[in-house]
């Protein structure tokens, strides 16, 4: 403190300006970011406790799916700090869509869940009106297997220009990719598709099925071994929505 020739005491702050504007500008560097990583943690340790309610019962096996629509995710908040290792399985992440597109989390996702150990696969929206031989080349350019990996995923939710047009580029798209990998892709669909495009072809792959509303009826179907059942979970890491999965 100083003391004036009044004799009252004057902080050193209204003396020296510049000193004060940097201690504050320092609280606000150093401050906010623990405050928001502590802030952060307390609003969503919460979904670890609730974590599991958001699942039906019946099901051990549980995973989520996420592309850049979640953001940039926390994985040290998801995994480490809140141990959700031991309640997700899986993880499945968008790598890249159509011929030219690479999501822009990709390679980030595939850095930190490589390094953190968690077991993740990648999926490729499909474009049924793109050259699928030009979309698998794509994805393969972006994603080669780890002993890390699970198998990669086939994303169709758009139209080819018929059912059969459609059936046949995923057909090249997916025998392309087992060639150059040695792993046989599964396929994402909703059930609606699977029940009126798929269910009489694909007899030989797996399948993650889309159904919001009820377990699908085909899921005693021994090739669907995923059903996502929800794309308004929450979960640490993340304030976006989370896409949740069960598995057989």
């Amino acid at each position: 403190m100083l003391v004036t020739k009044m004799g009252k005491k004057k902080s050193l702050f209204s003396k020296n300006k510049p000193f004060k504007w940097a201690i504050i500008l320092f609280a606000l560097i150093v401050g906010l970011p623990i405050g928001y990583y502590f802030y952060n943690g307390r609003l969503f340790r919460k979904y670890r406790g609730d974590f599991l309610s958001q699942f039906p019962t019946g099901y051990t096996n549980h995973g989520i799916d996420i592309s850049h629509h979640q953001g940039k995710m926390d994985w040290e908040l998801m995994f480490d700090d809140l141990g959700y290792d031991t309640l997700v399985q899986f993880v499945y992440c968008k790598a890249t869509e159509s011929i030219d597109h690479l999501d822009r989390q990709w390679g980030r996702n595939r850095k930190e869940l490589t390094r953190l150990g968690i077991v993740h696969g990648a999926y490729h929206f499909f474009n049924g009106q793109k050259p699928p031989r030009e979309q698998a080349s794509h994805f393969l350019k972006h994603w080669s297997h780890r002993d890390i990996d699970l198998a990669p995923m086939l994303d169709v939710e758009i139209e080819g220009f018929s059912d059969e047009d459609l059936i046949a580029k995923m057909k090249i798209w997916l025998t392309v990719v087992e060639k150059e990998t040695g792993f046989r892709p599964i396929i994402y669909c909703s059930n609606h598709y699977f029940e009126t495009k798929f269910k009489n072809h694909f007899k030989n792959y797996k399948f993650l099925i889309a159904a919001y509303s009820r377990e699908p009826s085909s899921f005693n179907d021994p090739r669907i071994i995923y059903w996502q059942f929800s794309e308004k979970g929450q979960m640490a890491g993340t304030n976006e929505f989370v896409d949740l999965n069960v598995g057989k």
